[in-house]
């Protein structure tokens, strides 16, 4: 009875993390990883930060929204199967509320909100939160030359163009081969991370069940960042299938882009556009479904990696690896963000008080938000 207690707590705690972080974090996946690291690692302790880099470099490499799939295997860790579903329902049920929403309002009066001028006060305040986060994570995962090395090209070479899962398995399979034990084992455990094991499906009008196959196509076979959704869309939505328009397919990213949580919610306003409300749930189940399936099948192997000296190394490559790439993707972001001297001294004043104060990141976003409105007001 005790044991049944404990895991009923340890589900409602979750349930509890991860609704909050899906109606607060905003900022796209590299925030939400940096609000889920404080709250697991720094400020309840229920991961080490090297369990939760183990955590975050097995869902960059399989496809589907990476920072959804980390809520995933900290539930799957922490109170088996029903919290895997618990955290995932959690971080994604609330956010695509708030996506289908806007979707219900974009119909009826045919234009996104306009929030443009707080996110512009938002924007900076998020780069300075993956920034600290980067820094932080990285002391925990390079811990060699050798891995230093591999950390640095991953980034030279994601700042290239070069794709990211390629990026990650290189890392994997070059620190496995650097520990001097490689096996045939280590081949197999990286490919059972990397291989996506569902066909495309092909569908011609769109009711509800092909807006299921469709998005549970994407939900599949889509590696990298929320940000390579566009890319997906615009070929299944707007040139292949003319179900949406260039305009409607932009104000669907943008949607998902200024809401908080799964940047994959944009697959409910897309839906809703489709079919209506049993649209946005089709396509909201279909898109996420994928990701329970791998990552359930995958989080019990982790363990039995880190054991294994080889398959140890490969994590440790993979880890380097994903730090590498959030710091490409803070490049990227912070030149998105950083336009002027306003935005600067925002970023440099949020990244002062969460090192200085360790202030909660969503009070910083709240105040960003503030200012943003401040600046333009002025």
């Amino acid at each position: 009875m005790p044991k049944r207690q404990d895991r009923r707590r340890d589900l409602v705690a979750l349930a509890r993390l991860f609704a909050w972080l899906s109606v607060t974090a905003f900022g796209g996946p590299a925030s939400h990883i940096a609000m889920m690291r404080r709250e697991l690692v720094e400020r309840r302790g229920w991961l080490s930060d090297t369990e939760f880099l183990d955590l975050l470099g097995a869902s960059n490499v399989i496809p589907g929204p990476t920072s959804t799939e980390v809520a995933m295997h900290v539930g799957r860790r922490r109170a088996g199967v029903a919290g895997l579903v618990v955290c995932g329902v959690a971080f994604i049920g609330p956010a695509a509320v708030i996506v289908g929403i806007l979707a219900v309002c974009y119909r009826r009066y045919g234009t996104t909100p306009a929030v443009g001028d707080i996110f512009d006060g938002i924007k900076p305040v998020v780069v300075a939160i993956v920034a600290i986060a980067v820094i932080r994570l990285s002391q925990a995962a390079i811990r060699s030359a050798s891995l230093a090395v591999i950390a640095a090209a991953v980034l030279a070479l994601y700042l290239a163009g070069i794709n990211e899962p390629v990026l990650l398995l290189a890392a994997a399979a070059v620190a496995a081969l650097a520990s001097g034990s490689p096996r045939p084992d280590t081949i197999a455990s990286v490919a059972l991370i990397a291989a996506p094991a569902v066909a495309g499906v092909h569908t011609e009008h769109a009711d509800i069940p092909r807006i299921f196959a469709l998005f549970f196509k994407i939900g599949a076979l889509l590696f990298g960042s929320g940000y390579v959704l566009l890319a997906f869309l615009r070929r299944d939505l707007v040139i292949s299938r003319g179900w949406l328009t260039n305009t409607q397919l932009l104000d669907a990213i943008a949607v998902g882009q200024f809401t908080p949580g799964p940047l994959f919610t944009t697959a409910t306003f897309v839906g809703y556009l489709l079919g209506g409300t049993p649209g946005a749930v089709a396509a909201t189940v279909g898109i996420f479904l994928p990701s329970f399936l791998m990552v359930a099948a995958l989080e019990p192997v982790i363990a039995r990696m880190r054991r294994s000296g080889a398959t140890a190394a490969a994590l440790d490559g993979l880890n380097t690896g994903a730090v590498a790439l959030m710091a490409g993707v803070t490049w990227f972001l912070g030149r998105d963000a950083i336009v002027d001297l306003p935005t600067a001294l925002l970023a440099a004043a949020a990244a002062i008080t969460l090192v200085r104060w360790k202030l909660n990141p969503v009070w910083m976003i709240a105040l960003g938000a503030v200012v943003g409105l401040l600046i333009h007001a002025g």
